[in-house]
């Protein structure tokens, strides 16, 4: 393979500033990334290698000058991001993956899809009533359907937000646990807390509660309730037996929508029970109105090195027979 070199300017200071980022730490997590040489002077970036090497760290850092312009930031999840998409051969615009601002929070942070599986995912909450997200952690499942929930009450398409999760951890016998019923539940129910708090504020979450316009539950609880004119999200659906899944889906009202999260490789349930999120794909498939996204280690939008620990598992968890794993 011949060798090539070629540079990359980037006239504009602030532009330089924000691709390099704070001690040059996105351009390093850059270089890690790249199987071209990288080396910077000032604005300008040398590139030297393989040929076509050079012409994918080229387009790499094209792709990446494109999301500095339009939004004025980089991360080293958007770049791990697009260098994946880099190397599949693709070609893809920012403006593609993001189609504007979702929601601003109460900090005035812009939240936005930040792949395409989750613009895909954001859609199909806009399209469908019930829409189930399956993925690995860190893809932003349930975050989204939260920011999607706290979107639709805005703009008073739904009265209220009902948050439920499987109390799994504690076979949902909250009677065994010690406390009142907030003290015993709060444990399990966090995740969908600390999302609300991000999006809505620490008071505004709390006088949303107080009204009763949000509820956060466990699963047991929803038995035998009708939920209208409500945005419901089903959080750790991987941990609900087909039983309750049925339960659950059965509790849609007039005005209702519903959002089920889970991640089919994180079942906690005993070894006896089956996973109601696996089995649901198999009898919802083909149903207008239900739509079922997956998002996979490409759309972890956090810490990078998140992707490598699911990579890692994946390729450990084929490799190596699940009972020669329980005699180590």
């Amino acid at each position: 393979m011949p060798e090539k070199e070629t540079w990359v300017s980037i006239p504009n200071n602030l532009d330089a500033a924000i691709f390099f980022g704070s001690y040059d730490d996105n351009f390093k997590h850059l270089a890690q990334l790249c199987r071209a040489e990288l080396s910077a002077r000032g604005g300008d970036i040398h590139i030297r290698g393989e040929e076509d090497a050079v012409n994918e760290a080229e387009a790499l850092i094209y792709a990446l000058l494109d999301i500095v312009r339009t939004e004025k930031q980089l991360t080293p999840a958007d770049i791990s991001y697009a260098a994946d998409i880099t190397r599949k051969g693709l070609s893809i615009k920012h403006q593609d993956i993001v189609s504007g601002t979702i929601l601003t929070t109460a900090r005035g942070k812009s939240i936005k899809a930040k792949t395409l599986g989750q613009k895909k995912y954001v859609q199909a909450m806009a399209d469908n009533d019930i829409v189930f997200a399956i993925g690995p952690a860190g893809t932003g499942k349930t975050y989204l359907a939260v920011v999607m929930a706290v979107r639709a009450l805005r703009n008073k398409e739904v009265q209220r937000i009902i948050l439920v999760r499987p109390a799994v951890e504690a076979g949902e016998k909250l009677g065994f646990l010690p406390g009142d019923f907030i003290e015993k539940v709060n444990p399990y129910l966090r995740p969908l807390y600390d999302g609300l708090f991000d999006i809505l504020g620490l008071d505004v979450t709390q006088r949303y509660m107080e009204k009763n316009i949000i509820e956060v539950a466990p699963l047991a609880y929803m038995r035998g309730r009708t939920l209208n004119d409500a945005f419901i999200i089903l959080d750790e659906a991987q941990n609900t037996t087909p039983q309750q899944m049925k339960m659950f889906l059965t509790r849609l009202g007039f005005g209702s929508r519903a959002v089920i999260t889970g991640d089919i490789t994180q079942v906690d349930l005993p070894k006896e029970e089956f996973s109601g999120l696996i089995e649901i794909q198999k009898i919802l498939k083909g149903i207008e109105g239900i739509s079922f996204n997956y998002l996979n280690r490409e759309d972890v939008v956090r810490h990078p090195l998140v992707q490598r620990i699911i990579d890692a598992y994946e390729e450990y968890e084929t490799a190596e027979p699940e009972d020669s794993r329980a005699k180590d």
